[in-house]
């Protein structure tokens, strides 16, 4: 049943997917908890939710019951995810039973349109933007921090001087899921493919050096990544995008993605 909730929206349950692929369905080798609301009684066996408790709190799917179950569940321990992300509805829905105990939160993005593509894309490729070496981590690594730092409002180093945030993207880099434009050695352009399941791949990540804006180059790297995903790979690339992000909009929609549903997140 678990299996049927995640296929039946792919491109919504990526991140939570490429997970379950990974490492079943046991929490230990998971990184988190999969919950679901009890499908008792409902028509076919139907799971009214599902919810992914680990780094982030992911609800896939709820009704107001499932929604109020998984709220009284987070609730009895103490909060250790950094986000609330997901279909917005759900995360919605969520917030509301949760915010009382957990809120305020540190910023609410209520409305961000999650876009998919499947065919090559409609704008030439970036030629320059291919996969980050291992050995090119210390130069890659400042660029992924200060994407970091102006996308979630917070330095990815705090805590632990950085040592997570680098093992992370070390691994991304070493899975060849990590792209770059480096010019004079520097990194210009980079993304990446954050969740990789069977049929979809969520980029992530996009950045481009503030200086080198407005020059097309997120346009086309971002471009070859889609390539790198749909045609290297046989995935339908997908993301999702802040809805006040206009440039970021149009320049999605420019390489041939559309909108199939819409997230938000509650960052803590």
């Amino acid at each position: 049943m678990v299996r049927a909730v995640l296929g039946a929206d792919p491109v919504a349950s990526c991140m939570v997917s490429a997970r379950v692929e990974l490492a079943g369905l046991d929490p230990w080798r998971l990184g988190g908890e999969l919950w679901a609301a009890d499908y008792r009684g409902t028509r076919g066996g139907r799971l009214p939710g599902l919810c992914f408790s680990g780094p982030n709190l992911i609800p896939l799917r709820g009704n107001a019951a499932a929604l109020r179950s998984f709220a009284d569940r987070a609730l009895r321990k103490q909060r250790v995810c950094s986000s609330l992300v997901g279909p917005a509805e759900q995360v919605l829905g969520l917030w509301d039973e949760l915010a009382g105990e957990w809120g305020p939160a540190r910023e609410v993005r209520e409305d961000q349109p999650l876009m998919a593509m499947e065919g090559r894309p409609a704008v030439d490729p970036d030629p320059l933007v291919r996969p980050v070496r291992p050995h090119e981590l210390e130069r890659y690594l400042p660029a992924a921090i200060a994407m970091f730092i102006e996308e979630v409002g917070v330095d990815p180093r705090a805590g632990d001087g950085g040592v997570s945030y680098r093992a992370r993207v070390a691994e991304l880099i070493a899975g060849g899921r990590a792209f770059a434009r480096f010019e004079d050695g520097e990194v210009v352009f980079k993304a990446e493919i954050g969740a990789l399941s069977r049929s979809v791949g969520q980029i992530q990540g996009v950045w481009v050096r503030p200086d080198r804006r407005g020059h097309g180059l997120g346009t086309s790297g971002t471009a070859a990544v889609v390539s790198h995903l749909v045609n290297g790979l046989g995935r339908t690339a997908s993301l999702y995008v802040n809805s006040f992000n206009s440039p970021a909009l149009a320049a999605y929609r420019r390489i041939g993605f559309s909108q199939v549903g819409r997230y938000a997140t509650v960052l803590f």
